[in-house]
């Protein structure tokens, strides 16, 4: 089994960008609850697709400017592309999310009054340290939205008629392995053993709370939603057969599951569904919080 596995971001921008444009709806409803009518400047941190930053750039009022920045090109074209379509005027800044906070400052220009981050600070090998970072970025009573954690997506059946029962809770296990994995490979990967909404009050931040959403899509499910669940599978699977983390014989099932010349194959199925729980921890910077606040 390989415990590392470098994430190449542009090979998977245009999946981000088909992602982003599926979750428009959790997008917006999140981005009215998020913005105020005070907020001046917006930012969407690791964009991805843009998703976030078009629902932002919706929601914020008039004379407020929202930034996305990404760390790869590739992604970047995908979300400006993203936001085009949608009409939506968004500042694009290319600048690495983990690495030098005085950079990240430059490109984004003003203090902060919210910034998303969305799957971005477990990429870092300090996870501390980048929150205490991005709380810097804050304007006081400027708020953190961190997007990590919730509940890993549910698609399937308990017995899918291939292999074992239980298929896709091992499949879960298998990507917490791989998580785990990853993050041990990260040159000067610093533990974290404690919660993100105990991370963002270590970082200086007030009022920390977390804020989960379910999203549900019952079985049957219309084409196009059926066919995002099996692309999101298909990749899943194709990064934890690469790295060795599924068995032999789950992961010949899953193999069978995804083809479509086989007659188990998931497109075909009626009973596929989507429930996942997805949480953002929200932090405020306090109003007369100093400067530069000492790491804890």
């Amino acid at each position: 089994m390989s415990s590392g596995y470098r994430v190449e971001w542009f090979e998977h921008a245009d999946r981000l960008a088909t992602v982003a444009r599926n979750d428009a709806g959790w997008y917006a409803a999140l981005a009215a609850v998020l913005v105020r009518p005070a907020d001046r400047t917006v930012v969407d941190l690791g964009c991805g697709g843009g998703g976030m930053a078009v629902a932002l750039a919706a929601a914020v009022p008039a004379g407020a400017g929202v930034v996305a920045v990404d760390g790869d090109e590739a992604v970047l074209a995908g979300a400006r592309a993203n936001a085009a379509a949608a009409g939506a005027v968004v500042r694009f800044a290319r600048a690495d999310i983990t690495g030098d906070p005085a950079g990240l400052r430059a490109a984004i220009g003003p203090p902060v009054d919210l910034l998303w981050a969305s799957g971005v600070v477990h990429h870092a090998p300090d996870q501390q340290a980048a929150l205490d970072d991005l709380a810097r970025l804050l304007a006081p009573g400027g708020r953190l939205a961190l997007a990590e954690g919730g509940l890993h997506a549910r698609h399937l059946p308990w017995d899918v008629g291939l292999g074992e029962p239980g298929l896709e809770m091992r499949f879960d296990a298998a990507q917490d392995s791989w998580f785990a994995g990853m993050r041990a490979a990260l040159p000067g990967v610093v533990p974290m053993p404690y919660g993100w909404t105990e991370a963002l009050r270590r970082a200086g931040l007030v009022g920390v709370t977390t804020r989960s959403t379910l999203l549900e899509r019952p079985a049957p499910l219309a084409p196009v939603d059926r066919a995002a669940v099996v692309d999101s599978l298909r990749w899943r699977v194709d990064r934890l057969t690469e790295t060795g983390h599924l068995t032999d014989a789950d992961a010949d099932a899953w193999q069978r599951l995804l083809d479509p010349a086989d007659p188990r194959y998931l497109g075909h199925r009626t009973d596929l569904y989507h429930l996942q729980a997805r949480s953002i921890h929200i932090g405020h910077r306090p109003p007369g919080a100093e400067e530069h606040p000492q790491r804890r």
